[in-house]
């Protein structure tokens, strides 16, 4: 029965791959092969303090999956002890006051994108996986059925189905979309430079109040929002400034130096940790997300994760949707028997997730401009901030993510669904 398997090529092996890929590598029907563009893995990447949404995504992928991440993080604090994400307004006249708790959860955990990755791979077959495989062009044969892979090294593969999870610069969002079409490449409007450092936690504690080496602050200004994520078991901080509305240069497009001076009027907690990342900022990235692309699949292509629906990173959940598509990839595919069900699921998987995570692309370019004061005065009313961190963080954290498997269970199998959560969810961003 082995030739009958339905053969699925997932390009990418990221946290969206590498986790959908441990899913459907448990299904005997399925033949799942992952092309991963990069040699090796490389310790790069800001800490994740993943949500309660994407702890519910990998339960229902596998308890292995959930279990990956629980034994590579680190708990911020006692296993039943609450802890949260707090957003202080760190300039202003409201300075010092919190105006969010985000991601509340016992034991709450966080852990670097490296050591994630680490984790779910080992959940995948050695023959399951192949590296240095960038792809460079798709090729749908309609006779036949197949969808054929040209990768850099000019070696090529077949598949009944892609599943591209190729990160933002995607191949398969290029080909689904065109070259051209002016949501195909990454982009960024309100000009986000992210300065950040790596340093390990006993130096930081020398310049930091040691208390933000075991937790998550996010602490807002005018002129940047400044964060900490302990990793790798409490060993190492990453440290970051965000900054809007960022000239870059015309001559090479790097940002200018982060300069500590323009902090002088932030709390003194928030200048040290500016002064720390000022000293090296050899961490730092140019943050990009997507505009809405009109669909995520087409035929037998599809785009999941970053390739579908890069985010800016200050609403704290681009990792969980990408595990959020993963457990609904997953979910629908343990119903796919045949090849010729593969189009009607990846329809499903289109229109249940497509509304939800391109809402939060949007909430995390409003994230972006709440935190830099630069959002309808929403800075000067820390009752009206609250108000809006604590809907929001419902809408991502507290989502009902098994019930989002079984409407895309349902769209399949040629159900309907309502639209009515989503419109709620936009009259609160107007």
């Amino acid at each position: 029965m082995a030739e009958h398997r339905i053969k699925i090529a997932i390009a990418g092996g990221g946290i969206a791959g590498l986790a959908l890929a441990a899913g459907l590598v448990k299904k005997p029907h399925l033949d799942v092969h992952i092309y991963e563009a990069v040699p090796a893995y490389k310790d790069v990447g800001a800490g994740l303090a993943l949500h309660l949404n994407a702890i519910k995504a990998m339960s229902l992928i596998g308890p292995e999956v959930r279990q990956a991440y629980f034994d590579k993080a680190l708990t911020m604090g006692d296993e039943n002890q609450e802890m949260v994400t707090e957003v202080i307004l760190a300039q202003g006249s409201h300075k010092g006051q919190r105006v969010a708790e985000l991601g509340r959860a016992k034991g709450r955990k966080t852990v670097s994108r490296a050591d994630l990755l680490d984790g779910f791979l080992a959940l995948i077959p050695r023959e399951c996986i192949s590296f240095g495989k960038r792809l460079v062009s798709i090729n749908e044969q309609a006779g036949i059925h197949k969808v054929g892979l040209t990768f850099q090294d000019g070696t090529e593969a077949m598949a009944d189905c892609l599943l591209g999870a190729d990160g933002v610069h995607s191949i398969t969002r290029s080909y689904l979309l065109g070259p051209a079409h002016p949501a195909t490449s990454p982009k960024n409007h309100d000009g986000w430079q992210i300065y950040r450092t790596m340093v390990s936690t006993e130096e930081a504690r020398k310049q930091i109040n040691p208390k933000w080496t075991t937790s998550v602050p996010i602490l807002l200004g005018l002129r940047g929002h400044i964060n900490c994520i302990p990793l790798n078991k409490n060993t190492r901080l990453s440290a970051g400034v965000a900054v809007r509305g960022v000239v870059f240069s015309a001559h090479d497009g790097n940002a200018p130096p982060l300069d500590p001076a323009l902090y002088a009027d932030y709390s003194e907690e928030a200048q040290q940790i500016v002064r720390m990342v000022a000293k090296d900022t050899s961490a730092s990235w140019t943050a990009a997300d997507h505009d809405h692309a009109p669909y995520f699949s087409r035929g037998r292509v599809a785009m999941f994760g970053d390739a579908a629906h890069a985010s800016l990173p200050f609403a704290g959940n681009g990792a969980a949707q990408a595990l959020e598509d993963a457990a609904v990839l997953d979910h629908l595919f343990a119903h796919v028997k045949r090849p010729d069900q593969i189009e009607r699921a990846l329809r499903a998987f289109d229109e249940t997730r497509r509304p939800r995570s391109q809402d939060v692309v949007d909430l995390a370019r409003k994230f972006g401009r709440v935190y830099a004061y630069a959002e309808d005065g929403m800075h000067e009313d820390p009752a009206r901030m609250k108000k809006f961190f604590a809907e929001m963080a419902a809408f991502t954290n507290e989502f009902d993510v098994k019930g989002q498997n079984e409407k895309a269970l349902m769209l399949f199998r040629g159900g309907s669904i309502s639209n009515e959560k989503v419109d709620g969810f936009l009259k609160l961003l107007v």
